[in-house]
């Protein structure tokens, strides 16, 4: 029996491990594959303090060893079903393993929404990406179309202005949702063309993308842009599937405030899979803190 088995290690739940280890209860992180979450494909993390520009994958690394440091203890495995049973949560593992617990942190984060367009699903792996930093590189000196139109997607396409002759960014509106600093930056690659209040409406190509078809909202034309690649970045949704049912969600996003508390008493939710106003590094390292601090006080009053 744990004190408490946290579900997800990126940056809110390794949070919650180095504050649970530190609390001194037993805890248990759960991971489904690479430790770090989404923080691991950001090219570069500038607004986390005490560490500008530091690179994702370095940042995701340090919270990792940490965790190591402390001995945290951690487990592989896929969750398939959680049971909230009062006093007692049993996790199911997809190999039919059942871990029991007093308190469950869920700090499953969130995946890349889909455009939902043909040739899509076709040329994903093919031309098709949702990772800049990790497949720009394959596009080097060559033309790409980077969709969207928030913070990651301005992110990806300076990212890719460095390595690609040329990129194409298509947003459905006239202007950005990205912090105003990085569409300055965005602004100031001369290799950067702007399609604006447009829409993908198709992905072209036969073994390889050749094109994207792309639809302007105010007429109605359509026209081809030819593209070696195209990187999807249209926003996230929350990987809270699992937990239906056993705590309250509000479009997909398990209900939680700043105290982490969800519906269920002693189930906690942190970082990008809970409901919330800003989902960054920051905020979901403050998340395990805070859900720590709940479930201490949980603990103490379930006895």
């Amino acid at each position: 029996m744990y004190d408490m088995i946290i579900i997800g290690a990126g940056p809110a739940g390794m949070a919650a491990a180095i504050y649970a280890k530190r609390a001194e209860l037993k805890v248990l992180l759960l991971e489904r594959a690479t430790a770090g979450g989404q923080i691991i494909n950001t090219y570069e993390v500038d607004n986390y303090p005490g560490i500008p520009g530091v690179d994702g994958f370095t940042l995701a690394d340090k919270f990792s060893e940490h965790c190591n440091r402390l001995e945290v203890e951690r487990k592989d495995g896929e969750v398939s079903k959680v049971e909230n049973d009062g006093a007692v949560k049993r996790i199911v593992l997809d190999n039919g393993e059942t871990l029991e617990s007093k308190t469950v942190v869920i700090a499953t984060g969130a995946a890349n929404k889909k455009l939902g367009v043909p040739g899509e699903e076709e040329f994903r792996g093919m031309g098709v990406s949702y990772c800049a930093t990790c497949d720009g590189a394959f596009f080097r000196n060559k033309e790409v179309a980077v969709v969207g139109g928030g913070d990651v997607a301005v992110e990806d396409a300076i990212f890719l202005a460095r390595l690609c002759k040329k990129v194409y960014i298509i947003h459905r509106r006239d202007e950005f949702r990205a912090a105003r600093s990085l569409v300055t930056a965005l602004k100031a690659c001369e290799n950067v063309e702007f399609v604006l209040n447009a829409t993908v409406s198709k992905i072209n190509g036969e073994s390889l993308v050749k094109s994207v078809t792309v639809k302007d909202k105010n007429t109605g034309a359509e026209k081809d842009i030819e593209v070696n690649g195209v990187f999807i970045a249209v926003g996230i949704e929350p990987n809270s599937g699992v937990f239906e049912g056993v705590v309250e969600t509000e479009n997909g996003w398990i209900k939680a405030g700043e105290t982490c508390e969800t519906s269920a008493p002693g189930i906690f939710a942190v970082g990008d899979v809970r409901t919330k106003q800003l989902r960054q590094v920051i905020t979901a390292a403050a998340d395990g803190a805070n859900a720590v601090t709940s479930a201490e006080r949980y603990l103490v009053e379930n006895r």
